[in-house]
């Protein structure tokens, strides 16, 4: 059976972005609440993955070992409070590749709905750039916008106001709402 899920987008949302990239561990620093906001998330039952574009890895900025030890400090930092993450899928190539896995791109959306009982129509989407809403709308899932990250530049973008995309301050804060608005329901 399938089911709606919480599809997080990592830098600018789960973690501080970068205009230099995150190169290294030592440079993945958490934004605040973030971590807490996941494990709130699973532990009221919503599957949380997460999505991400990692251009850096073809820019030669990092590896995927070093990319694969920013994301077991990320497990291991949500596990600690109780949560957990589904599943982490990252697309490595240069925007230049013109791949499918690319946001604004399907393809790792649809790898993941495959790969796990999930109903990307009834998800939330949630990121701080325009591809992230603009692969919201193309899987069709509930966009969700943060000001963290390139999120303050992103909440001007003709496509927000135009869709009535919900903007929130940070992951927290929509965690907050979402879990407020599913006990209400119950």
């Amino acid at each position: 059976m399938q089911r709606a899920a919480v599809i997080l987008d990592r830098d600018g949302v789960i973690n501080h972005d970068s205009s230099t990239y995150i190169k290294t561990l030592e440079e993945f620093s958490l934004i605040q609440g973030s971590a807490q906001a996941i494990a709130d998330l699973h532990l009221a039952g919503w599957p949380v993955f997460i999505i991400t574009n990692q251009s850096g890895i073809a820019r030669g900025l990092y590896n995927e070992q070093t990319l694969a030890d920013m994301h077991s400090y990320l497990y291991r930092a949500v596990s600690e409070l109780g949560g957990d993450i589904q599943a982490i899928y990252y697309c490595p190539h240069h925007p230049d590749d013109h791949c499918a896995c690319r946001k604004p791109q399907p393809g790792l959306f649809l790898q993941l709905a495959l790969e796990h009982p999930v109903d990307l129509e009834s998800s939330y989407y949630v990121g701080d750039k325009i591809t992230d809403m603009l692969a919201a709308r193309v899987i069709k899932a509930k966009p969700v916008l943060v000001k963290t990250g390139k999120g303050a530049q992103t909440l001007h973008h003709p496509v927000i106001e135009q869709n009535r995309i919900p903007v929130y301050s940070n992951l927290a804060d929509f965690a907050n709402k979402l879990l407020a608005d599913s006990d209400q329901e119950e």
